[in-house]
């Protein structure tokens, strides 16, 4: 029998029985709660979780009751045990989410944030009873540990800050940011291993910043995007997507998503492209494929705009333009990355 007849088994898993509000269900061991709960068809909220990131426990909205814990414990990453009793939705976990959400909406800019609104109103979260935002900082990056200003009792302190624009491919909003570490998972072990961001700063002080807070192309980055494909709250954005929100033409009901391969080398990674009105607006990648997980390079992420410039020059009436260029080889180009 040949190598390649064989068949390698896996090790069976043993699995883990517990409860949850009320319900018994059955789940390999290493099992999170979030996804046991996810079994029986229970979404739990979260914002820092991601399926292909490490757990960091930062944004506590996945908080559930678990019997016999002194505190509540974070779904996205404390693992099933034999036995456990776990409870979703007391008045505990409800409260807590409550003040999380009014917390993180009194001082972050969430209007891009996904389901958020949602939240606020199920759990009747007011973050304004906080008072009105704070004008923005424009010294934020500037700010050192330990140095704090006294809070102003007429404003809720936020994190608003100047947007940062200092490239042509994304921008970065930090008054949208909540530190859920996920930018800088991606670009650190998790995935890029470039290094190029970090938290800065400590306390409420604390913030993303790049090597002694240079500006993006003067840091290690190396325009690679899979922290906006982590970003849960549109702190970054691809420009493309930033442009049209500014204009008030971004439309996501409007936007169909085809998958196709990558065109620049042979690892074949796979691209999800979202178009709008006959034309890219961004590339994403799936999370569920193996070969890149959600993440792509410069050129995958970023290097579809030589499509549409055959598409540009037709809306100004050069269509023989583009026949003639065609018959002289220039499809060649476009197959190159051109």
């Amino acid at each position: 029998m040949s190598d390649s007849a064989l068949v390698p088994l896996r090790s069976a898993r043993r699995t883990v029985t517990l409860t949850i509000d009320g319900q018994a269900v059955t789940v390999p061991e290493g099992t999170t709660i979030l996804d046991a709960a996810a079994t029986l068809g229970q979404r739990l909220p979260t914002l820092c979780y991601l399926e292909t990131l490490h757990p960091v426990n930062a944004c506590r909205v996945c908080v559930v009751e678990v019997e016999n814990s002194r505190v509540l414990v974070p779904a996205c990453s404390r693992k099933v045990e034999p036995g456990m009793v776990v409870k979703t939705s007391t008045d505990r976990v409800k409260h807590s989410r409550k003040m999380v959400l009014e917390f993180l909406a009194s001082s972050v800019d969430l209007s891009t944030t996904p389901d958020v609104a949602g939240w606020i109103a199920e759990y009747d979260a007011k973050p304004e009873r906080y008072g009105p935002p704070a004008p923005p900082s424009s010294t934020r990056d500037a700010a050192h540990a330990g140095h704090h200003a006294a809070p102003d009792p007429a404003y809720a302190a936020t994190v608003r800050q100047p947007e940062k624009i200092d490239n042509d491919l994304y921008m970065r909003d930090y008054s949208k940011c909540i530190l859920c570490y996920k930018c800088v998972e991606a670009c650190g072990t998790d995935y890029q291993n470039t290094f190029a961001i970090a938290v800065a700063g400590r306390g409420f002080d604390a913030r993303i910043s790049t090597e002694f807070a240079v500006p993006l192309p003067d840091s290690a980055c190396v325009y690679c995007g899979n922290c906006i494909a982590v970003c849960p709250t549109g702190a970054l954005m691809f420009s493309s997507e930033h442009d049209r929100r500014v204009a008030g033409t971004w439309a996501e009901e409007r936007q169909t998503k085809t998958d196709t391969i990558c065109p620049y080398c042979g690892v074949g990674c796979t691209l999800t492209l979202h178009v709008q009105d006959n034309e890219i607006v961004k590339v994403t990648s799936p999370y569920d494929v193996t070969i890149t997980r959600g993440n792509l390079c410069i050129k995958g992420r970023f290097g579809w705009r030589y499509v549409q410039n055959r598409g540009s020059r037709e809306k100004n009436g050069d269509t023989n333009g583009d026949k003639n260029s065609d018959k002289n080889g220039d499809r060649n180009s476009d197959k190159n990355g051109g």
